[in-house]
């Protein structure tokens, strides 16, 4: 059976600017990849609300789950959950439950619960929480889209917190096999292999040290003893 799939949309200007690097695929992509759930597409787009928009709707039809990041906090341009309301056509306001969580954490921090701080507890009709234990402002899930914020230490323990809900499959595993000779020179057993172990995936990394050339060979798949047999076999043809 065919494990869950998940698609990633990252928001920002400051990531295409590139600004910013970002560092929530890498760690969303290791975490799911543990759990079972495969990561199947990753797009980036600015704070254009019709990107978002259109974005979160064809992603949302194509896979299981879909994670956002950026875009959910207090200033003019995080436009995120007002996009994620208008994509699955619902309201959007201030909840009594957002906004008692940011009261509380305001008033134990001395600072005021301003109106730009208050944009943060606006979500959208029939959307459930999302904790954040880091920042306190929460995130939210509608549909099959869970909407969580930017900033890399809330991402990670928002997924924390989300991961043990979603239904998983077979962890994903992989071997990888150094051989120093060229792409080239391989690429035909490669091929013979990819046909016999059709249920595997396996990806040839070429690098360059010192003048010579050679290539990482990784294998995947959720099957160990298949992975060892491919492993066992490309040894093998290659004489390692």
């Amino acid at each position: 059976m065919a494990n869950p799939t998940a698609a990633m949309l990252v928001i920002g200007d400051e990531i295409l600017s590139g600004r910013t690097r970002d560092a929530n695929m890498h760690f969303l992509a290791q975490e799911l990849t543990k759990h079972g759930i495969d990561l199947k597409e990753v797009r980036i787009v600015s704070d254009d609300a019709p990107a978002i928009e259109a974005a979160v709707k064809a992603l949302s039809d194509a896979h299981g789950t879909v994670f956002t990041s950026g875009g959910i906090g207090p200033t003019h341009d995080d436009i995120t959950a007002d996009c994620i309301a208008r994509a699955f056509d619902t309201p959007i306001d201030i909840r009594d439950d957002a906004r008692a969580l940011l009261q509380t954490h305001y008033d134990k921090s001395g600072l005021e619960l301003n109106a730009a701080r208050l944009r943060m507890a606006r979500i959208p009709d029939g959307a459930a929480l999302i904790d954040n234990p880091v920042s306190t402002a929460p995130g939210f899930v509608l549909a099959n889209v869970y909407v969580m914020a930017g900033v890399p230490s809330v991402f990670q323990a928002m997924v924390a917190s989300v991961l043990p809900t979603l239904a998983g499959g077979s962890p994903l595993l992989s071997q990888t096999l150094r051989v120093d000779r060229g792409e080239g020179d391989i690429a035909a057993n490669l091929s013979v292999l990819a046909e016999e172990f059709n249920d595997l995936s396996i990806g040839c990394y070429p690098f360059q040290i010192n003048g010579a050339f050679g290539a990482n060979v990784v294998i995947r798949g959720t099957d160990g003893g298949q992975i060892d047999a491919a492993m066992t076999r490309l040894a093998k043809e290659l004489e390692l």
